[in-house]
């Protein structure tokens, strides 16, 4: 196999162990009987192994261990902690072990990356290709569970979720081994210890602030809607509870198209409306989940905006920073805005929404409890439109389009 096929694959196996368990897990923490501050500690994993991961991933394990190597251990701790997890069915127990997989899932994503970028003859050109087999791994992990649950799936049922993603993660720990080597970066440590101080000093340039808070917010809403998602498809709309995730990785299916066709229309359009129109993305979503939640057609259709919503707002943020930013912290930036999107973001959706809907739930006329999903998707709504306006009227960044082209 060719180099670009080979990380191709492993792009695959990296985004489907992600992909396996995030749509269902705050359902499942629900069928336990786990307390929204039960589950938005949980969620907050995410962030706290984001925030550690960057400075363990690259200050220490990047100078330190051949990326391939720490690709293979990380995934073969983490399929342990992943059947531990699935096994645990009391909080503090299921809390540690999603923890501890955190911990070591997390760093894996940018080291993912980086045996990427070492591995290809032109990154520039060819990375978008490659990384496109994370998304089809996400895609592609969703049908076992086709088989694996049932219409209205139980808890032993969905813990699977956990099972299957140890599987693939026990098989790209194999698989890393088989990865061209790539060295630890010995030449990092003359790296500027100062790099990640500056890109904090850029907050203070008007556009850059700006861009900061709204990414924010659009990554609460973006987090959010894994947060309810399904547990709104399969208990408001009907949709059953082996074919939810398949529903969901439409989107995924959607944001390859719209990756495809993102380098033209930063050109055609610039820098603010895309992000803009990534935005009104989610603002559309939740309001078509609020208003036509009866209409299964429309629900499951509404779906492939979530490839507008990534790639007209997060892709075209990471490019942004790319193509603006001073080239001796454009590295850290990225990672400071990765930050953001990974882990604050997260930290602030997995707190939020669990609680939100805790509130918003009353008994129903048979006693069962009945979430308020229309007051409830208002919130991320009129989140996305603030965003919109904040951006409208105060983005005004040094360009207004890529000046060179933007590759798919």
């Amino acid at each position: 196999m060719t180099a670009k096929v080979r990380l191709f694959l492993m792009m695959v196996l990296q985004l489907a162990v992600w992909g396996a368990w995030a749509p269902k897990l705050f359902p499942y923490m629900g069928m336990l009987g786990f307390e929204p501050w039960q589950q938005s500690l949980v969620g907050s994993s995410w962030g706290v192994a984001a925030l550690l991961g960057i400075f363990f991933s690259n200050q220490f394990a990047d100078r330190n261990f051949s990326a391939e190597r720490f690709l293979a251990v990380s995934h073969l701790l983490g399929g342990l902690a992943l059947v531990f997890t699935a096994f645990a069915t009391s909080f503090w127990p299921f809390f540690a072990g999603y923890l501890v997989y955190s911990l070591l899932y997390v760093p894996t994503l940018s080291v993912s990356n980086s045996i990427a970028f070492a591995n290809l003859d032109d990154p520039a050109k060819d990375f978008g290709a490659v990384r496109m087999g994370g998304t089809i791994g996400w895609m592609l992990v969703s049908w076992p569970f086709v088989f694996l649950l049932g219409a209205q799936a139980t808890p032993e049922q969905v813990r699977w979720i956990f099972l299957v993603a140890a599987i693939v993660s026990f098989v790209l720990a194999a698989y890393s081994l088989t990865l061209p080597h790539t060295p630890p970066k010995k030449d990092a440590a003359g790296a500027d210890p100062l790099a990640w101080r500056e890109a904090i000093k850029l907050l203070g340039v008007p556009f850059v602030a700006v861009l900061f808070v709204v990414t924010f917010i659009d990554s609460v809403i973006h987090n959010g809607y894994f947060v309810m998602a399904d547990a709104f498809l399969t208990q408001r709309v009907g949709i059953a509870g082996n074919l939810s995730m398949l529903v969901l990785s439409l989107g995924q299916l959607a944001e390859i198209v719209t990756m495809f066709v993102l380098g033209g229309v930063l050109i055609r359009l610039g820098w603010k409306a895309t992000m803009i129109i990534g935005i009104l993305g989610h603002a559309a979503r939740f309001s078509v989940f609020a208003f036509f939640a009866d209409s299964v057609p429309v629900i499951i259709a509404v779906q492939l905006l979530h490839g507008v919503c990534y790639a007209f707002f997060f892709a075209t943020v990471y490019i942004f920073v790319d193509a603006v930013f001073p080239k001796d912290v454009r590295s850290s930036a990225q990672g400071l805005f990765n930050l953001l999107i990974l882990g604050v973001g997260a930290v602030a959706a997995s707190f939020l929404f669990p609680n939100l809907m805790g509130r918003m739930t009353t008994a129903g006329p048979d006693g069962a409890p009945m979430v308020d999903y229309q007051s409830l998707f208002m919130v991320p709504t009129g989140m996305a439109l603030v965003a919109v306006v904040l951006l409208a009227l105060f983005f005004r960044p040094p360009e207004k389009r890529p000046v060179h082209p933007v590759a798919p």
